[in-house]
């Protein structure tokens, strides 16, 4: 899995600080400045990147800009380009940002590009963001990338500008910022406790939005704008006073998008089956959803590759009857949805030339609310919880090795979303309803989180204790140390530090949320203070005061070069940072050794299968099994599984004969265990460390009104031999586990152990 949103939200925030805003936009077009110089108006705020004003290939005028890493950055990470621009002349406005793009060429295997713009409001107040992290530019062809969004009435500024991800040599030109018309009103409905029967009412408001939205085919169904019909109804349905008033609000809900939908009483006969589920029209068809994984949102442009898909099916009637294999419209599927309701929501429906049956009349059509839709609102948070539960319990494979009380589950967000105090708060209530999936892919991001910069050290726990593990020069010298145990954090245990994080942490495994905890922990505003209480090797206690740095990464870990001979004729491998070219380049080198150390704790992002393992096997190989979910109707007893697109590798010269160890953590997840996954079942070497992160699969990326983009595992992996990964990872054939004593001593205790076996005779 790759997430490239978090970073960049976090680079775009740090980047704008300082930056000048001018009163209008400048140099839009390019056409000033001096040919390879940075053009005027405009600034470069990562340092491995610079922008160059060229001369001929533009695609309006005579120049256009070529954004692309400096000669002596081997890593280039993310890119930054902006402008300023005072946003007093825009208040109030919708504007639109467009450019013309072109990636020329990328060092790494993701090249891509992306516009941003982003809204600054007083008294760090959420404004627009969008850095198309679902559609990014891939294109070598003049591609027109485009933005809109809304300038509060309070905004003081607008950042405009171009990331670069992958190492992409990129060209813009022709940027625009006009203005689109008025902005939309933001809604902002205040918190407020939700009574036990709108409780009642919206979990069974929840449950056949669900069952409509995903199942019943009908073309105003599939046409709908379901984020705003959700925030409609929540406004419509918590309110019923009892289960009659709920019956009826929920009628006048759903029939402008499911007019054969029975809603009544529970315990009451249900209304007669409608005469266009039992009377097929001639030459006509029956139309059902064919759920491969959730798809209804397009993925984002070759993230991952798209493997996902939801669409609507036919069969055409056969001498007016149903051809063998097709859902009868008339056997609808039952649902008892609490609060004294019930319901048949046809799962199949009849068409004809003009469309599924019976047509809606016009001016029937679903009126959803009007106004721009943010987490600050008490029904965009509570809709965001109904939209979110519904594509999880229907489409989440691993609920059979999760386990999770989904339903208990939906009632404790639907109660926090209605008491959050704004969006951000919000946040916590999304992830602690992602954490209970126990999917180690599961997060929430949210575009208008405030950035946060890590503590100038490392840290991991090492024999039951939180232990620092690097430090930067800016940790004050003698005050922290290696092998220092961290007792406090700003005056609270550090374990009571460590359990609350991973509440909101989504994690198959203990080690993947252990991970992903320890690097929340160590996040906090840049700028501010956090106090340690440290306890050194001979007992001693001290404090010390550290400055949280801008958004980035913590300290490097202390690791040989990517590629490096430890010993004569044992070399190391970072998978974590070689790239294609990186392994290409060495294989003469590694062909000769006696023994190597591939280090997988971490993520391979820059290498590709295709380039590695055919070098480790002399016959060929498959990735771990993938499995993609069918669901045809509700119920996960409906779910089934196609199995396929697995990696086929085939062996390619020169074949590597040195023996062969892999290190592996809890960091390892996703791509990483597809890879390991082989190394364990072909035997390739020791796997030395500890268990992986116990993830794998491509993942789905659902966007929420308020700016939320929800992150899950689409599909089911299994083993070579048919058995779990999920929950249960890589496991070490040799485990080793840190000690304080060898982190005080700088040793990588994993790494000398992997060193010693290929290094036996």
């Amino acid at each position: 899995m790759r997430t490239p949103w978090g970073l960049g939200v976090s680079l775009i925030f740090v980047a704008c600080a300082g930056a000048a805003a001018d009163d209008s936009p400048k140099n839009l077009g390019f056409e000033e400045g001096s040919v390879g110089q940075a053009p005027p108006g405009w600034v470069v705020t990562t340092a491995a990147y610079r922008a160059d004003l060229v001369e001929g290939g533009a695609k309006e005028g005579k120049r256009c800009v070529r954004f692309h890493p400096a000669q002596a950055a081997e890593e280039p990470g993310v890119g930054i380009l902006l402008q300023p621009v005072d946003a007093r002349s825009f208040r109030g406005k919708a504007v639109r940002l467009r450019a013309a793009l072109r990636v020329e060429e990328a060092a790494g295997g993701d090249g891509r590009a992306q516009l941003w713009m982003r809204v600054d409001r007083p008294g760090e107040k959420p404004g627009f963001f969008d850095n198309m992290s679902d559609r990014p530019v891939r294109a070598r062809d003049w591609t027109t990338a485009e933005i809109r969004g809304d300038v509060a009435g309070d905004a003081e500024m607008i950042y405009v500008g171009l990331l670069a991800f992958g190492g992409a040599a990129v060209r813009m030109d022709d940027v625009r910022l006009d203005v689109a018309g008025d902005a939309e009103p933001i809604r902002a409905g205040g918190p407020r406790p939700l009574t036990p029967r709108g409780l009642d009412n919206l979990v069974a408001f929840t449950r056949l939005l669900g069952l409509v939205r995903h199942f019943h085919p009908s073309d105003e169904a599939a046409a709908a704008d379901w984020e705003r019909l959700a925030v409609a109804g929540v406004l419509e349905v918590e309110p019923a006073k009892d289960t009659d008033e709920l019956c009826r609000k929920l009628r006048a809900v759903f029939a402008p998008v499911a007019p054969t939908a029975r809603i009544y009483l529970t315990g009451q006969a249900p209304p007669p089956v409608p005469e266009a589920l039992t009377n097929p029209p001639a030459g006509g068809r029956v139309v059902a959803w064919i759920h491969r994984g959730y798809g209804a949102k397009p993925f984002p442009a070759g993230l991952l590759g798209n493997v996902y898909s939801s669409r609507r099916g036919s069969h055409t009637l056969v001498d007016g009857k149903l051809p063998p294999g097709a859902q009868d419209p008339a056997d609808a599927f039952p649902a008892d949805l609490g609060a004294g309701v019930s319901c048949l929501v046809p799962i199949a429906l009849y068409a004809d030339e003009s469309g599924t049956r019976p047509a809606v009349p016009k001016g029937e059509a679903p009126k959803p609310v009007a106004g721009r839709l943010t987490g600050d609102d008490r029904a965009t948070r509570l809709a965001d919880v109904i939209l979110i539960w519904n594509i999880l319990e229907h489409f989440y494979p691993y609920f059979d090795v999760a386990r999770a009380d989904w339903p208990a589950t939906l009632r404790l967000a639907l109660e926090s979303a209605a008491t959050d105090k704004d969006g951000l708060a919000f946040l916590a209530t999304l992830r602690r309803m992602v954490a209970s999936l126990r999917d180690g892919h599961g997060n929430v991001v949210f575009g208008e989180q405030p950035p946060a910069g890590p503590l100038p050290i490392r840290w991991d726990w090492v024999e039951g204790k939180l232990v620092v593990t690097e430090v930067a020069p800016e940790a004050g010298g003698p005050d922290v140390r290696r092998g220092d145990v961290v007792r406090a954090i700003d005056g609270r245990p550090a374990a009571e530090v460590v359990e609350d994080a991973e509440r909101l942490i989504s994690a198959a495994t203990p080690q993947w949320a252990r991970w992903n905890a320890l690097r929340a922990i160590a996040n906090g505003p840049p700028g501010s203070r956090t106090t340690l209480g440290l306890e050194r090797a001979d007992g001693t206690f001290h404090r010390a005061s550290l400055i949280h740095a801008e958004p980035g990464m913590p300290p490097s870990e202390s690791r040989p070069p990517k590629v490096a001979e430890v010993r004569p004729g044992i070399f190391y491998v970072d998978l974590d940072r070689v790239s294609d070219a990186d392994f290409r380049e060495a294989l003469p080198r590694l062909e000769k050794a006696s023994g190597i150390v591939f280090d997988f704790r971490g993520y391979p992002s820059r290498i590709s299968p295709d380039t590695f393992f055919p070098h480790l096997v002399d016959h060929p190989v498959a990735s771990p099994q993938w499995h993609i979910p069918t669901i045809l109707k509700p119920g996960r007893g409906g779910m089934t599984f196609d199995r396929g697109g697995e990696w086929s590798l085939r062996p390619a010269a020169p074949f590597l004969k040195a023996r062969r160890a892999f290190l592996i953590d809890g960091r390892a997840i996703s791509y990483a265990e597809s890879c390991l996954g082989i190394v364990e079942h072909e035997h390739l070497g020791e796997l030395v460390g500890g268990p992986t992160a116990g993830t794998n699969g491509n993942i789905n990326v659902i966007d929420l009104p308020g700016g939320y983009k929800v992150v899950f595992t689409g599909m089911k992996v299994l083993k070579h031999d048919g058995s779990r990964h999920h929950g249960v990872g890589i496991r070490p054939t040799v485990p080793v586990s840190r000690t304080i004593r060898g982190v005080a001593e700088g040793k990588d205790e994993a790494l000398e152990k992997a060193i010693g076996i290929v290094g036996r005779p």
